[in-house]
């Protein structure tokens, strides 16, 4: 199956905190191969920091996170209750605030938004030639 989701942990359906989403995907990127360079880890978590903040803060909350290997590529996905698209606001160094979905786009290899019925689903992909998740050994 060229689609692999994790084996562990299972993706997390309605909201979460950002604490939680990374715990869920640092467990993820431990048990990939090979592992990622450490400096692609933090940019993964970075950006699952990210998205769950900005649906949290912007979009009335998370209603789905998944992260998985998708044909050697690593795939974040983040959906929440809001119909509108995450905006990258004008460069302005000196003001709190609007970085996150530049932060994104820059750390993700592509960066997608996908609208549906009232919602959407923002995808951060990384093409890092993982393969699946390491099976548990039989004990």
């Amino acid at each position: 199956m060229d689609d692999r989701s994790r084996l562990f942990p299972a993706p997390v359906t309605g909201d979460v905190s950002c604490a939680q989403a990374r715990e869920t995907a640092r467990l993820f990127l431990d048990e990939l191969e090979p592992a990622l360079l450490p400096e692609r880890r933090e940019d993964v978590l970075t950006v699952v920091s990210e998205l769950i903040s900005n649906a949290r803060r912007h979009a009335g909350g998370v209603t789905h996170f998944d992260i998985r290997v998708h044909l050697g590529a690593l795939v974040v996905e983040v959906s929440d209750r809001s119909p509108r698209g995450p905006l990258t606001r004008p460069w302005a160094p000196g003001q709190p605030g609007g970085f996150g979905w530049r932060l994104v786009k820059q750390l993700a290899d592509r960066a997608h938004v996908y609208f549906h019925e009232g919602a959407k689903t923002v995808s951060a992909t990384f093409f890092t030639g993982v393969s699946e998740p390491r099976r548990p050994s039989a004990s």
